[in-house]
Order: C-alpha cells, then sequence, then structure tokens
C-alpha cells in the first residue's frame, strides 16, 4: 500500500472592482498592484462581477499585473464580470484567452 499526503496552501490576494475600471479610475489599482508586488504577494484573484466598464487604461493594469505575478512565479485568475459590457470587451480583446476566467472566487482559488 502507498499512502501520498501534500498540503497544498497557497496565500492569494482577493481584488475587487466595482463600477467603471477606466483612465479615470484605475490609478488607484495600480497603486494598490504596486503595494502587493512590492510585499511578495504574487497570486491574484480579480473579482470583476460587478466591474460594469473597462477601456484600454483599465485592461493594461490587469496585463500589468499578470505579468509581474507570473515573473515572481505566481499567477493572476480572473472572475467574469456580470455586465454584458465588460464581459464583452474582455472576449473581444481575447483576454479571456490571455487570463484563466472562471465564475466565482471559489473557483479561482481552486486553481492555486
Amino acid at each position: 500500500m502507498e499512502i501520498q499526503v501534500r498540503e497544498h496552501v497557497v496565500r492569494a490576494q482577493i481584488i475587487k472592482i466595482s463600477g467603471r475600471l477606466e483612465a479615470f479610475t484605475v490609478g488607484g489599482l495600480r497603486d494598490r498592484q504596486e503595494q502587493l508586488i512590492g510585499a511578495g504577494e504574487k497570486y491574484f484573484v480579480v473579482d470583476l462581477r460587478q466591474t460594469t466598464f473597462m477601456d484600454s487604461a483599465g485592461m493594461s493594469a490587469l496585463v500589468s499585473l499578470l505579468k509581474r505575478a507570473r515573473q515572481a512565479g505566481g499567477d493572476v485568475v480572473l472572475v467574469r464580470p456580470s455586465h454584458a459590457k465588460a464581459y464583452r470587451i474582455l472576449t473581444l480583446t481575447r483576454f479571456d484567452q490571455v487570463f484563466t476566467m472562471v465564475e466565482d472566487i471559489g473557483a479561482a482559488l481552486e486553481l492555486f
């Protein structure tokens, strides 16, 4: 008989974005990302369920987070936006193929 036991614990930061993620609002997200990356965090769940709109500046911030997390050996998982406009921009720009995208936070955390 063989028995294997393995504990897998990963610390993940959950970033919830409500409202519009655009050029006028993205500065706060970028600042917070810098703080978290600077503190050594590398696993992130970005909850976009309450995000109503995204522009190129907001999407750029998500790509930057993904790049920095992966350079540190981590990853970013997106929770799918509930609002059609926000989801459509992610599919039109093929972000749904670059990022792992799931339906809820629990599913995202299971991926780590």
